[in-house]
């Protein structure tokens, strides 16, 4: 299993990747845009500071413009993948970046269907937003384990789940659990992770107790 950090900011990425945490990174216009810096410059140094995959998205809608925009993406770093749209001109790009040995990640996906479109296109990864189908009162642990079970029992499907929207801890232990190949967790919830009230008992105890040797 693969954790990436959802997240444009240097410093969040630089503090997971101290820790292990930082296996790629996944960005997207909302993201870049609390950052302060130009759309590609932003990527070049995210690309400089992660060995691995890192996922920037397209801003067209259109297949010869996401196309385009891929293609000059692609050239900021050999670890690029472009995330692309659950939409029909999004799954013709897919098939002529594929073409072009260009990673691709189809982003927004929220049914299972749809994430059988897009490996059937050819993503190299598809991108079930979890959090958000549970704002909605559906469950998205349930779609992300349907889309597993596909994948797995089709395997000439070579495509990747990537578990996105995550919003807490447990989502992070039942995909873990699920065994989903990658998960994408913003920095607040890595660093819930960390934290639980019996170890800063235990740790506050220790400490007293070892004022006795000093």
């Amino acid at each position: 299993m693969d954790i990436y950090v959802d997240s444009a900011n240097l410093t969040e990425i630089r503090q997971a990747k101290e820790l292990g945490l930082a296996d790629g990174v996944t960005t997207n216009p909302t993201l870049i845009a609390k950052e302060r810096g130009e759309f590609t410059e932003i990527l070049k140094d995210i690309c400089k500071e992660i060995s691995g995959p890192v996922h920037a998205e397209v801003l067209s809608l259109d297949s010869d413009g996401i196309v385009r925009e891929g293609r000059e993406l692609a050239k900021i770093s050999d670890n690029i993948v472009i995330k692309i749209p659950m939409i029909k001109d999004g799954l013709k790009a897919v098939r002529v970046l594929k073409s072009e040995g260009i990673d691709t990640n189809v982003t927004l996906i929220f049914s299972a269907g749809q994430a059988i479109l897009a490996a059937k296109a050819g993503a190299t990864y598809v991108c079930p937003f979890l959090g958000r189908l549970d704002d909605i009162s559906h469950d998205g642990l349930d779609l992300l384990g349907v889309i597993r079970s596909i994948l797995v029992n089709n395997p000439d499907l070579e495509t990747r789940i990537i578990a996105a929207s995550i919003r807490t801890p447990n989502h992070v232990v039942e995909l873990s659990t699920m065994g989903v190949d990658i998960l994408t967790v913003p920095s607040k919830v890595l660093s819930q992770l960390e934290k639980h009230p019996l170890t800063d008992i235990g740790i506050e105890a220790f400490a007293k107790d070892a004022e006795k040797f000093k």
